[in-house]
């Protein structure tokens, strides 16, 4: 059958991008981010190699390999769902479990922790991954507990950084506790309640 010309120009230009080249490109560069122990470890050549691709086709996608780097990061956390807004404590909770599944998985551990461990030699990555994967999850719970003030659920003198702190700091350290078993499947509820319990209205 022959394409008229109102069907090809609906096409748009370029070869349609591959789902299953990108989630190539990307698994192959999480490997190698934690089995090389850092961002030094990671080239372009190397990827495609890992990959089965060419060069050419990384290049279609990312300009270089920090960009690549980021987005490979993203695709490992855990969506947060957009809050329901039916109360603080449930949307608290939906965050606090995504931290725990972001924690607990061990290729993501490794890639965080490689990433880490080149934040002096790679400063403007470790910018652009706090800039655009870690703030962008940490700015929908400061709605949620700007809305929380709002509606009278917790004090108007909240310090919402420090309140941030104290729901990861107690997700990360139980997820990576040594000998401390299995994450509880209710601990990301138990933290929330405490919280609020504390920073909720008298």
């Amino acid at each position: 059958m022959t394409q008229t010309s109102d069907q090809l120009a609906a096409r748009p230009p370029g070869r349609p991008r591959s789902e299953r080249a990108d989630k190539a490109i990307v698994d192959a560069t999480l490997a190698i981010l934690a089995e090389e122990g850092g961002v030094a470890g990671v080239s372009i050549e190397a990827v495609a190699a890992r990959a089965g691709v060419g060069k050419t086709t990384i290049y279609r996608r990312w300009p270089n390999k920090e960009a690549l780097i980021i987005d490979a990061l993203a695709a490992l956390k855990e969506p947060i769902a957009e809050p329901r807004g039916e109360s603080v404590r449930e949307d608290l909770i939906v965050w606090a479990q995504a931290l725990i599944a972001d924690k607990t998985q061990k290729k993501r551990v490794d890639c965080y922790w490689s990433i880490l461990s080149s934040a002096e030699r790679y400063p403007e990555l470790m910018d652009r991954f706090n800039r655009e994967v870690i703030e962008p999850r940490r700015e929908i719970m400061r709605k949620v507990l700007r809305r929380g003030i709002a509606t009278g659920e917790l004090r108007p003198d909240l310090d919402i950084e420090l309140a941030l702190w104290i729901v990861t700091g107690a997700m990360a350290h139980r997820a990576r506790a040594v000998g401390a078993g299995p994450v509880p499947e209710d601990f990301a509820e138990r933290v929330v309640d405490e919280l609020i319990a504390g920073l909720g209205r008298p």
